[in-house]
């Protein structure tokens, strides 16, 4: 009898060593020379990767000893326990999420049917569980070999972004090539991370490029981190490295919700809700005319001046990005006076709606700072249909729901003034300072128009204008006459631009609004 026993657990330990076995084969993916390529070449591995993106020690792989099945062209004589992704769940700053990160080492990373099945599996998961959902992407695309499987494949995980998108926070990092097909997972997602001079994304490369266009284009032009981050707007954030990726993603997490039924995570502040800034008594230019970095008024209400801007480099005539106002996660929308005025056009347009829109699906409050001339003219623009994308960013702000506290510290001009989370468009808080100018247009361009007749007649045309556009300034370009009509709650000293916003965002912490019953609406698209 105890011979017996002895048996079986010898028969036992060796079934685990044989399990061990599997599991170092997979941990080695395509092989140590691989490996170290992928390293002479500044890049970490899959695994490598989520160990700097997670928690220490809170990683939990799944399906790590799944294997494809194919047969076609000799595929069955190189079968990599995990293929070529690695997928599992793990925890950033102790709050869960779900991971996918694809391997290049193991066939460079293309996408099969197990591979894919692999990346649905976990973002089913992150759906029932309520979890971000975070996909590192190092891929050569769809597996040839695999034919039309691959491509259905694809199609699978699409349909998944498309249902997740606003339940549960996607991001996506391109840390490697990222062309074709492969191109549209991360571009439903919510923000797309890219490595500078590692990362690349396109539908077609620049072979094909040259073939059907004539146009000669290198990878980094056509599909670089900066070409996307400032020329296309695809990427949101550009990093130096892997290690700068992936705790850049970190960063942007401490300020999500994990899903759209809870709140944006707290911490707890070390400034004081009351602070007030004399700095910004002397931020705005005597001339109306002159710029100022919106960005360095932003810096000095925040929390301890910590500002994390989101597509830094595109529309910069716009700025957008995260930030926290006592302890509380707040998404900010701000006007920029220091490129273009401040004016709005298609790409701002786009830009500040996706941004409101993703706030408001996970119920982020919006603080907007306003200085805008208005819509930018010309044929460019109308052609280009700014009616249409301008349009977008209206759409956003009327159908947010989320907490909207608005201040105007300047030019609030035209239909631009509407936009920009105004009173009439459910904004619950609205202030200005006494810098404010709210009209229909600028003070010149208004009395050009109302006073035509009279500076035409008058004998010093010049002074004529000037006198009349100071006292349509004097009447008009105030934010005393909206106040009048209730459309500004209150007109505040620039001090206490901090303890006002931090009091309204309080107030209204358990604000509910509702947009009527329907499957959904009709954005402009």
């Amino acid at each position: 009898m105890a011979d017996d026993v002895k048996k079986q657990w010898q028969t036992m330990e060796e079934k685990i060593a044989h399990l061990r076995q599997l599991q170092a084969e997979a941990l080695k993916g395509g092989g140590e020379e691989r490996i170290a390529k992928m390293h002479q070449q500044g890049k970490l591995v899959a695994r490598e990767r989520l160990q700097v993106l997670l928690d220490e020690g809170s990683f939990e792989e799944i399906d790590m000893l799944v294997r494809h099945q194919t047969h076609d062209f000799g595929l069955f004589r190189q079968r990599y326990p995990g293929d070529s992704v690695v997928i599992g769940l793990g925890k950033i700053e102790g709050r869960p999420v779900c991971v996918f990160s694809q391997d290049f080492t193991v066939f460079g990373g293309s996408l099969g049917a197990a591979h894919a099945a692999k990346v649905c599996k976990i973002m089913d998961m992150a759906m029932k569980i309520g979890a971000p959902v975070i996909g590192l992407n190092d891929s050569g695309g769809a597996r040839i070999q695999e034919g039309v499987v691959s491509l259905g494949a694809y199609a699978d995980i699409f349909l998944r972004n498309t249902l997740a998108s606003g339940v549960v926070p996607q991001i996506s990092a391109i840390m490697g090539p990222c062309a074709g097909g492969a191109v549209y997972s991360p571009a439903i997602t919510d923000f797309i991370f890219m490595v500078r001079d590692k990362s690349y994304m396109f539908v077609t490369g620049p072979n094909v490029v040259k073939t059907v266009t004539h146009e000669e284009v290198t990878f980094e032009e056509l599909g670089g981190a900066m070409t996307h981050a400032s020329k296309s707007g695809v990427s949101h954030f550009v990093a130096e490295n892997d290690v700068d990726c992936l705790r850049k993603i970190r960063k942007l997490l401490s300020f999500l919700p994990l899903n759209n039924a809870e709140e944006p995570p707290y911490r707890a502040p070390k400034d004081k809700p009351d602070r007030q800034e004399a700095a910004l008594l002397n931020i705005i230019p005597a001339n109306p005319g002159k710029p100022y970095e919106v960005k360095e008024v932003i810096r000095l209400v925040v929390d301890e001046g910590d500002f994390f801007e989101v597509h830094e480099e595109y529309a910069r005539n716009i700025v957008v990005g995260f930030a926290r106002l006592n302890g509380y996660a707040v998404g900010i929308v701000a006007n920029q006076p220091a490129m273009l005025a401040g004016v709005l056009d298609i790409d701002s347009s786009l830009k500040g709606a996706r941004f409101v829109r993703f706030c408001d699906a996970f119920n982020i409050p919006i603080i907007t700072f306003v200085d805008v001339p208005g819509f930018l003219p010309g044929t460019a623009q109308e052609w280009g249909g700014i009616i249409k994308h301008g349009a977008k960013l209206l759409y956003a702000y009327c159908e947010a729901t989320t907490p909207k506290i608005a201040l105007i510290l300047r030019k609030a001009y035209g239909g631009a003034y509407d936009v920009m989370s105004s009173k009439h468009i459910r904004g619950d808080f609205n202030f200005a300072w006494p810098s404010a100018e709210i009209a229909v247009m600028g003070p010149k361009g208004a009395a050009e128009i109302i006073f035509k007749k009279e500076i035409s007649k008058a004998e010093d045309p010049e002074a004529a204008l000037a006198e009349k556009e100071a006292e349509y300034r004097d009447k008009f370009a105030n934010p005393y006459l909206a106040a009048e009509h209730g459309y500004i709650d209150e007109v505040i000293e620039p001090q206490m631009t901090r303890p006002k916003l931090c009091r309204a965002l309080e107030l209204l912490r358990n604000k509910v609004d509702k947009n009527p019953p329907k499957k959904h609406g009709n954005i402009p698209l």
